[in-house]
C-alpha cells in the first residue's frame, strides 16, 4: 500500500502489540481488537480489507504464540488438531458467505454475537480443573461439531475465533481455561490463515499492515503469555468477558448506521 505515513506505521505496530497481548493473555480477542483498531485507530477505511489483513496477521501471531504456551505445557496438540480439522471446513463455507455481505453489516452482526458470548461467559459458573484430555465418544462428536460451527462463524466474520474457541474447548472437553487458551492458538492460526487466503484471492489483504501487525504482535504475545500464568483463572475469565463486551459495544455504536444503508 502506497502513501502510508510514519504515524500509521507507529499506530499499526501499537495495534499489533495490543492484538498479540490479548491473544497471549486470554487466547482470543485478537481479531475482535485487530479490525476496529486498523479501521478506527490506524485509519484503514476498507472493512473487507481490514478483515483480510488482520486475519493473516492474527493467524501468524497465533502460530508464534503456540511456542511460549507449549513451553509452559498449556497446549494440548491432539485436542487442537481435532477441533481444527472440522473447523477449517466451516471456515471455508463461512468465508464464502461473508465475502458476499457488506463490510459494516458484518461488523454490526459480529458485535451482537460478541455481546451474547460475553454475557454467557459472565453467567457461566463451570470450572474445568483436569489437565488431561478425556473426551468421551459422544463428547468427541460434539467437539467436532463445535469446531465446524465455530469455524463457520470465524470464516463468516473473518476472525481467528479465539473468543468462541476457548468456551467451546472448555465445554466439550475436560481441559481448564488455561490449557484451552494455549490450545486455542492452533485453531486460531489455522482459521486465520484459511480466511486470509480466501480474502487474498479477492484482493483484500494488505501485506504492509500485516507485517506491522505481526512485528507488534510478537512482542505483545510473549508479554500476554507471561502475565496469563500469573492471573487467577476466575479473574482471567472475567477480564476476557469484559474486554469482549466493551469492544462489542463500541463496534455496535460505530456500525449501527449500516442497518439503514442500501
Amino acid at each position: 500500500m502506497s502513501g502510508i505515513s510514519l504515524i500509521q506505521v507507529f499506530l499499526a505496530l501499537l495495534s499489533g502489540g495490543i492484538v498479540g497481548f490479548s491473544l497471549g493473555l486470554i487466547g482470543g480477542g485478537g481479531s475482535i481488537l485487530a479490525v476496529p483498531l486498523l479501521i478506527y485507530l490506524v485509519g484503514y477505511n476498507d472493512p473487507h480489507g481490514a478483515i483480510g489483513t488482520t486475519a493473516l496477521a492474527v493467524g501468524i501471531n497465533a502460530l508464534l504464540n503456540i511456542v511460549p504456551h507449549a513451553l509452559k505445557r498449556h497446549v494440548n496438540f491432539r485436542l487442537g488438531v481435532i477441533f481444527s480439522s472440522t473447523g477449517v471446513i466451516g471456515v471455508y463455507l463461512g468465508s464464502e458467505l461473508g465475502l458476499m455481505m457488506e463490510g459494516r453489516r458484518l461488523l454490526f452482526l459480529f458485535s451482537l454475537l460478541m455481546i451474547l458470548v460475553a454475557i454467557n461467559m459472565i453467567l457461566s459458573k463451570k470450572e474445568n480443573s483436569s489437565k488431561g484430555f478425556q473426551v468421551a465418544k459422544n463428547s468427541f462428536l460434539k467437539l467436532a461439531g463445535a469446531g465446524l460451527g465455530v469455524g463457520f462463524l470465524s470464516g463468516f466474520f473473518g476472525i481467528g475465533g479465539g473468543f468462541l474457541i476457548v468456551p467451546a474447548l472448555t465445554t466439550f472437553s475436560t481441559i481448564d481455561i488455561v490449557q484451552a487458551i494455549g490450545t486455542s492458538q492452533i485453531a486460531v492460526s489455522s482459521f486465520g490463515f484459511l480466511t486470509a487466503i480466501r480474502y487474498f484471492l479477492k484482493g483484500y489483504v494488505d501485506i504492509t499492515f500485516t507485517l506491522l501487525y505481526v512485528v507488534g504482535g510478537i512482542i505483545g504475545g510473549w508479554a500476554g503469555t507471561y502475565f496469563m500464568s500469573r492471573i487467577p483463572q476466575s479473574t482471567l475469565k472475567k477480564i476476557y468477558a469484559v474486554i469482549i463486551f466493551l469492544v462489542a459495544l463500541y463496534m455496535l455504536y460505530m456500525n449501527i448506521g449500516a442497518l439503514s444503508s442500501k
